[in-house]
């Protein structure tokens, strides 16, 4: 018995070995390459990394996925909240569910084109905005399903209970339901911000004069290929990303129903 499990437990590191290296490996040459040496025998240098901060297109860019990243975060987890609650609220889940996970079977291009020619058709040119509803759109059904899987721990009697006491319904969700869900809201917060970050091609479809970091990586690859200057870009990409997963997997731990329950 015990030779089985420690053969299983080897079989399924062994599986999981594998699998993260089919993940991760591909991460590691543009870390690399971005400490390359600029002179042939000279070491490792950072210098790439501080020429990002002298290209006023890239820093335009930057300012920009920073601005539409905080809307999108915003809009995707407060409209994610109000679909789960419709899910949970209503006789007709599964079809308010499919409404909502329907844009995801779209192919980015044809939805890209599509809202295109909406805004044309409206002649609406906010660059800022065509690219803020185009990325919420995108992260909205993610941003759903998290915060329906976080409220799907919930117990109801919380609410009931509240109610019978004479607590309405905005003060039963303020005092109790969201305290609970907290974590899934943060994480859906958190996944609409990297989903923002790294959308690109509905968002150069419709981007306009303006750039986000995405879609100004694609354009110098195009147009010069890769560089180290493009490789230290991919790799600050590649660490706030990982930055981002890390604290929403350690602050949904700490703000987990079970967590607040022993606190």
């Amino acid at each position: 018995m015990l030779r089985n499990r420690s053969a299983a437990r080897f079989v399924g590191w062994c599986c999981l070995s594998a699998v993260l290296l089919v993940i991760y490996l591909p991460l590691i040459p543009p870390i690399l390459f971005s400490v390359a040496p600029s002179e042939p025998g000279a070491g490792p240098t950072l210098r790439w990394y501080l020429a990002l901060w002298h290209d006023s297109l890239l820093v335009s860019a930057i300012v920009t996925s920073l601005e539409v990243g905080m809307i999108v975060a915003a809009a995707a987890t407060i409209m994610g909240l109000g679909a789960a609650m419709a899910i949970h609220s209503l006789r007709v889940p599964r079809l308010i569910l499919a409404l909502m996970l329907l844009p995801l079977f779209v192919p980015g291009v044809s939805m890209g084109l599509a809202t295109a020619l909406f805004f044309r058709l409206v002649g609406f040119q906010v660059s800022l905005v065509k690219i803020a509803i185009v990325q919420t759109a995108w992260a909205l059904p993610f941003s759903t399903l998290i915060v329906v899987t976080a409220m799907s721990a919930f117990d109801p009697t919380y609410l009931e209970a509240a109610y019978v006491s004479g607590a309405g319904r905005w003060r039963a969700f303020v005092d109790i339901e969201f305290p609970l869900i907290r974590s899934g809201l943060t994480g859906a917060a958190t996944f609409s911000l990297i989903l923002s970050f790294n959308e690109t091609i509905r968002t150069a479809i419709v981007q306009g004069p303006l750039n986000t970091v995405q879609t100004y990586i694609w354009s110098t690859f195009r147009q010069v290929g890769l560089s180290p200057a493009l490789y230290s870009l991919m790799s600050l990409l590649i660490l706030l990303t990982a930055v981002l997963v890390a604290a929403f997997v350690f602050g949904g731990v700490r703000g987990s129903p079970e967590a607040i329950r022993r606190e």
